[in-house]
């Protein structure tokens, strides 16, 4: 295997797969046209293609172009790596030839730089090896994200007829302006949808206020007084998430309709906390444990009391894991659906994962579904997305102290 005119064909015809998959379901999803990936054809083409790159070395660059370039016309013979259908307009073809030939030779120059045509030290060989994976890696977690969510907006903007002429076209019409969003303002107007995102997002609000509530004195407890059971307390508080949901619901249901708190909003912010105390709890733990302990005994010196330690000390230095919990708890009472769909029946309270399990019906059109989940899921990624490095901050810090 440490050949360089074995390691490069390998790593050739495999990198020529990955790429003509995903060019092959970015053009169908893009136009609607047929693209289909030929692996065994890719295999073969990538091979030659990884040979010439090894044969060739960077200074070459006309001799790889040209490689490239002969590998994106093969698909106007049929026999290349992509497929196109008989009906692509000559658009998408030439779009599809431009794009397979550059990011090969783009990326083959990547993968195999500096790669000798003949022995490889071990350092080249795993240096090679893991561009290909890492290539390989970006492309395959973008395309699991990105494709279910690309296939949710598409088809929100689809007419009814559209979507029954061809169910699997996720291309859009632009001509249509405005008219494309018009089962968005359907939601709004017809399905009280409105509402429902306002439900969720004081709902959310209040379950982070109470759980910090809580979980602010009760993980500084931890954290700082010793007391009988301190450490089996600090084990053990992640043991509720050990217990499915699903085997509370019948208990939390009979309790909520015996004491009226079933169908209301009083309910559902009450037991929200429940399941979010425990995680903040964990996670303020250990960044309280993470806080020098002696610039509290200086503020206890000083004439403060415990509670004014915590408040103007201990928590102005532990904003970034404040902010990291409140989002992770706005996002689990955000995206909540059991306890939603269990103890709430009446429209006028719904939460929004509850009022987009409603237009799961033969009666309402598939593509008002899907738009009220893009609805469900763009606030709370930009949420996520312009609040991420606190996130990434309060869940890091504590883990090493000193």
């Amino acid at each position: 295997m440490r050949k360089g005119y074995i390691t490069g064909p390998i790593l050739g015809a495999l990198w020529l797969v990955v790429i003509a998959t995903t060019i092959a379901v970015t053009m169908s999803f893009a136009t609607g046209a047929a693209f289909r990936p030929q692996v065994l054809l890719s295999l073969i083409w990538g091979a030659l293609a990884g040979l010439a790159y090894v044969r060739f070395p960077a200074r070459h660059a006309p001799a790889r172009l040209g490689v490239s370039a002969l590998l994106g016309l093969t698909c106007l013979t049929g026999f290349g790596p992509v497929l196109i259908g008989s009906d692509t307009t000559l658009q998408a073809v030439l779009v599809t030839i431009v794009a397979i030939a550059a990011v090969m030779h783009l990326s083959m120059a990547e993968i195999l730089k500096e790669l000798p045509f003949g022995e490889l030290t071990r350092h080249e060989y795993e240096d090679a090896v893991i561009r290909f994976c890492t290539g390989f890696g970006y492309i395959f977690f973008t395309a699991i994200v990105i494709i279910p969510f690309y296939v949710m907006v598409m088809t929100s903007l689809k007419s009814q007829q559209a979507l029954l002429q061809n169910p699997l076209d996720f291309s859009v019409d632009l001509s249509q302006g405005w008219a494309l969003f018009r089962s968005y303002t359907e939601l709004f107007r017809d399905f009280n949808f409105g509402t429902y995102l306002w439900t969720s997002f004081y709902v959310s609000c209040l379950t982070v206020f109470i759980t910090l509530l809580f979980s602010v004195p009760g993980a500084y407890a931890v954290a700082r007084f010793r007391f009988k059971g301190q450490k089996a307390f600090s084990r053990s508080i992640l043991l509720i998430y050990m217990v499915p949901m699903i085997v509370l619901a019948l208990p939390i249901y009979i309790a909520f309709s015996l004491t009226g708190l079933r169908n209301s909003i009083l309910g559902i912010v009450m037991i929200y906390p429940v399941t979010t105390i425990p995680v903040a709890l964990y996670m303020l733990q250990g960044y309280f444990r993470g806080l020098p302990t002696e610039v509290e005994e200086a503020g206890l010196m000083d004439g403060l009391s415990r509670l004014a330690v915590i408040w103007k000390i201990t928590l102005p230095l532990s904003l970034p894991a404040l902010a990291s919990v409140s989002l992770y708890v706005f996002m689990i009472a955000w995206n909540e659906f059991l306890l939603a769909f269990m103890l709430l029946d009446d429209p006028s309270k719904f939460t929004l994962t509850r009022g987009v399990t409603m237009l799961n019906s033969s009666e309402i059109p598939r593509q008002h579904l899907m738009a009220g989940a893009v609805i469900a899921t763009v606030p709370i990624m930009a949420l996520f997305l312009g609040l991420e490095r606190f996130m990434t901050k309060g869940l890091t810090a504590g883990s090493v102290k000193g």
